[in-house]
């Protein structure tokens, strides 16, 4: 009996909780609703009260300028004794320009008697206002006539020579400013120019009038300077903006007998329910500002979450009753549910660690070195290898810390590599980094060990934010592309020797033979053959060795050394225009920094169309200062050229080896000019790239490394030219042993042992028998 009576509890208990659950849900839900709604309402009346207070500020801040500008060219007005039109037309021009919404014309009334009236009609026509005439409305002791008058509208035409005793509201408003020597505002009225409109389009419309009294100890009364103003049009434009087609508005204005007129109505669509009222003083009166606005209407002050919220909650309260009673009664189900999803979650956990495992014995057998760190470079993940690379078998989480904890320096093992240009601290930068070329060397790895590293940001899969980088030992790779450095290195002197002698006997010959000997033009084809095949040597040499030749940055003036490639260039040529504009100096090898100015002069000056002049153009400018040139900044080399251009598909491969465009490939050259350029200034750490020239052809440009403006540049002649043919002999010996000695040196992979003392290394000279062979 009492087990029975449990169960009839527990069979109860379920219905039972899912009931409270909804009745409980829905009293919430329409508890927050209805505190939405009372938010609504009053975020509603913020808004309306923001509304107000701006469209107020604006009316009151444009009748305040409207008066200033009034009273600004009355005091104008005030220091000419006899105001001619030409100083009226230039006093009002400020209100012209002004952009005053709603005003018509702004004129200057002076106070006529009746007997003086042809007198001053013709005083005035003296001063200016030649068409003028005086129109007396009716006899009276005083009329006020506009005699100037400027269109401040499209279409309005100034009553100029009307008596404006014509409209009661006119004389009144004069007379009280002349009483109270101030500017005065007008009893509300239609304008004398808009009475013969429809009656439809007629507006009530005010005068702003302001005195004019003369400067002397004893002012004199000339006039008023007055502005007329139609309600709508000001009203309109004062609060189109600033309603934003949201807020009804209502000027009222107080006449002078008490009356309150409405000037204008400003209507906006929406059933109105918010209503906000401001007086305001204008001139001697007061006016009133009404606004309404339709609360639906307001932005953020109505919307359907009330009733989103209603109904939302409605449906959340029953569907979470239901789910109560399903819990309540199905119990054992969700036990059952439960085991399985434990088991499923133990077969998950157990392949998660089966695949760590995986991936585990696979980074230990991979050869190539693998390091995984996190946004703060602290180290997740070292395989054996990379260990092993590193020479150390203790982690350094402190990037700050890694050029001295591991000894990394840049491929010619003598300069530390700087913590920004590290491939992994790239990767954490977002900046994928490819085969950088780094050299080890600590304790445990003494002799030094040259690696390529590849740096990646970490997949945002992995649900951490990081790096990868992988490296492999290239130092057997290095030495092997050394030795056949080496090999092509030999292989171009052996080849050149005997081409300069044939090149001697050739000209021995020429120098013997008579001028009309035929021979002579085969001699001169065997001497540009012999020179053709001595440049395509010296190109390749310079290729070959371009990428791990020593490098000795020094400060060096570009200018300078620009100066002397072109002259060297052009000294046969009487064709060529060139300038040089101001170019900052560089930290740069001086040999490779000629050879490179040397070939994009030289394919500036080839690469021409028949019949064209060339003119180049070498100009520069700073960059900013990151990187490795921190102290100096970054220095970016511009070579201009009005030649044939580069097509845009071909621009990505126009630094490869042997590339050549389809209309390049009619002028003599290798291919290998623009890719030895390219080795040159990555070896510097710059970049190099190429774009069109306005007007015609390329503009080629490069960075490199600046230097501080206090640095002492390096003062050696990088082209300096024999002038007998003993100083000839003695460049060229120099220039093959220059070769010799960079040959022999590049034999030792740069980086590898113990770092070497730096020796000076002798330029190679240009041939001074003859121009610089383009190398291209």
């Amino acid at each position: 009996m009492v087990e029975r009576r449990k169960d009839g509890e527990r069979r109860f208990a379920g219905p039972l909780l899912a009931a409270g659950v909804l009745l409980t849900g829905l009293l919430v839900t329409v508890l927050v609703a209805g505190g939405l709604r009372a938010a609504q309402r009053e975020r509603a009346e913020r808004v309306m009260d923001q509304r107000h207070a701006a469209a107020l500020a604006t009316v009151q801040t444009e009748i305040a300028r409207y008066r200033a500008l009034l009273e600004a060219v009355a005091a104008g007005a005030a220091t000419h004794r006899e105001l001619t039109w030409d100083e009226f037309d230039v006093a009002s021009e400020p209100m012209a320009d002004a952009g005053l919404l709603g005003a018509t014309a702004a004129a200057y009334v002076v106070p006529v008697r009746t007997a003086d009236i042809p007198a001053e009609q013709r005083r005035w026509r003296g001063l200016g206002a030649a068409a003028l005439t005086l129109r007396a409305a009716e006899p009276a002791d005083e009329h006020y006539f506009a005699v100037y008058a400027r269109t401040l509208h499209e279409g309005d035409t100034p009553a100029v020579g009307t008596d404006l005793r014509n409209a009661p509201e006119l004389t009144n408003v004069l007379a009280e400013s002349r009483r109270i020597h101030a500017t005065a505002v007008s009893d509300t009225y239609v304008l004398l120019s808009d009475r013969t409109m429809p009656a439809g389009r007629q507006q009530q419309s005010f005068v702003l009038a302001t005195p004019i009294w003369s400067r002397a100890n004893t002012p004199e009364f000339r006039g008023w300077m007055m502005l007329g103003l139609r309600g709508r049009d000001f009203l309109s434009g004062v609060l189109g903006t600033i309603s934003q087609g949201q807020l009804l508005g209502r000027l009222i204005a107080t006449d002078s007998d008490g009356s309150q007129v409405t000037v204008v109505d400003w209507s906006a669509p929406g059933d109105p329910d918010l209503t906000r009222s401001a007086p305001f003083t204008v001139g001697d009166r007061t006016w009133t500002l009404v606004t309404q606005a339709d609360s639906a209407r307001l932005p953020g002050a109505r919307s359907q979450m009330p009733a989103l919220v209603l109904v939302g909650g409605g449906l959340l309260t029953g569907l979470l009753s239901w789910l109560v009673h399903v819990l309540a009664t199905g119990r054992a189900r969700a036990r059952a549910q439960v085991e399985v999803a434990t088991a499923e979650l133990r077969v998950a956990e157990e392949e998660s660690r089966r695949q760590a495992g995986l991936l585990g014995a696979v980074l230990t057998s991979i050869s190539d070195g693998v390091s995984v760190v996190d946004e703060t470079g602290r180290v997740l993940v070292e395989n054996p290898a990379g260990k092993r690379l590193m020479g150390t078998d203790e982690a350094n989480d402190h990037p700050e810390q890694w050029q001295q904890h591991y000894g990394v320096f840049r491929p010619d093992g003598v300069t530390p590599m700087p913590v920004e240009e590290m491939p992994l601290i790239r990767a954490l930068h977002g900046e994928p980094a490819d085969q950088v070329e780094v050299v080890i060397r600590n304790q445990q790895r003494p002799e030094g060990v040259l690696i390529s590293v590849d740096g990646r940001p970490l997949d945002p899969s992995a649900g951490l934010r990081g790096a990868v980088a992988v490296f492999r030992d290239i130092t057997d790779l290095r030495r092997y592309e050394t030795d056949l450095r080496v090999f092509a290195g030999v292989v171009a002197h052996d080849l050149k020797a005997p081409l300069a002698l044939a090149h001697g006997h050739a000209e021995v010959a020429l120098d013997d033979l008579p001028p009309e000997s035929p021979t002579r033009e085969r001699l001169l084809r065997i001497v540009g053959s012999i020179d053709r095949m001595d440049t395509m040597i010296e190109t390749l040499l310079a290729y070959t060795t371009a990428r791990n030749a020593p490098l000795r940055p020094v400060p060096l003036d570009v200018a300078a050394l620009a100066r002397q490639v072109i002259e060297e260039r052009t000294a046969h040529r009487d064709d060529v225009t060139w300038s040089i504009g101001p170019l900052p100096p560089v930290q740069a090898d001086p040999g490779m920094l000629r050879h490179l100015l040397d070939n994009l002069i030289g394919n500036a000056l080839k690469y021409v169309r028949p019949g064209v002049a060339p003119h180049v153009v070498v100009d520069s400018s700073r960059l900013a200062p990151d990187g490795p040139g921190e102290s100096g900044g970054w220095v970016r080399i511009e070579v201009a050229d009005n030649g044939i251009g580069i097509p845009d598909a071909e621009k990505p491969h126009i630094f490869e080896t042997f590339h050549r465009t389809e209309e390049a490939a009619r002028y003599a050259g290798t291919g290998l000019g623009l890719a030895i350029c390219r080795r040159i200034v990555e070896r510097h750490g710059g970049e190099i790239d190429v774009t069109d020239n306005p007007g015609g052809g390329s503009r080629f440009f490069v960075t490199l490394p600046g230097v501080p403006a206090d640095t002492v540049l390096e003062g050696r002649d990088m082209g300096s030219t024999a002038e007998n043919d003993d100083a000839a002999v003695r460049a060229a010996l120099e220039r093959a042993l220059a070769e010799r000695a960079a040959i022999l040196e590049a034999a030792q992979l740069p980086g590898l042992g113990m770092p070497q003392p730096a020796r000076e290394q002798p330029l190679r000279m240009p041939r001074p028998e003859k121009q610089r062979q383009d190398q291209a």
